[in-house]
């Protein structure tokens, strides 16, 4: 038997991003990583260099920097799992998996995020579906929706 389809009036709202948007990692430190928002890709990812594996009383870290506009930060997470991902290019790479908060707009939240090597990609971070499930909408055709400071701007006419 079919499931009765759900009212859309009877799901709590959620909150609007744009294609792109600026995110923050709290509990690492970085602030304004621009990142593109793809519900095409499952897995979030952000661009690193994985420097070492930190075993404590409290579990496994790793410690990573991450590059973007000239600067070089360096950030400690806890180290989830290495995994097999595969990449936009179909290829599958092992990458470390850290879990660690996430800030877009107001709304903060844990997410597992793979550090990869994304020097060849437009944006250091990418936010993939897995995160945003159940706490926002994605609205294609802008950018900054949750970003403040930044100018919202509509994306290119097709």
């Amino acid at each position: 038997m079919d499931k009765p389809a759900k009212d859309p009036k009877d799901t709590p709202a959620k909150d609007v991003v744009g294609w792109r948007e600026m995110v923050a990692l709290p509990e690492i430190g970085l602030d304004q990583i621009p990142a593109k928002i793809d519900t095409g890709a499952r897995t979030s990812s952000l661009h690193a260099e994985v420097l070492e594996e930190i075993e404590r009383e409290d579990g496994r870290y790793v410690r990573f920097a991450v590059d973007w506009d000239g600067v070089r930060h360096e950030g400690v997470a806890v180290h989830v799992d290495v995994r097999g991902i595969t990449s936009s290019n179909g290829e599958t790479q092992r990458r470390y998996v850290i879990k660690t908060p996430v800030k877009i707009g107001d709304k903060e939240f844990k997410a597992e995020i793979s550090l990869a090597d994304r020097s060849d990609m437009a944006f250091p971070m990418l936010i993939g579906r897995t995160a945003l499930r159940r706490r926002f909408l994605v609205d294609s055709g802008h950018s900054w929706l949750a970003s403040p400071g930044k100018k919202r701007k509509k994306g290119p006419s097709l």
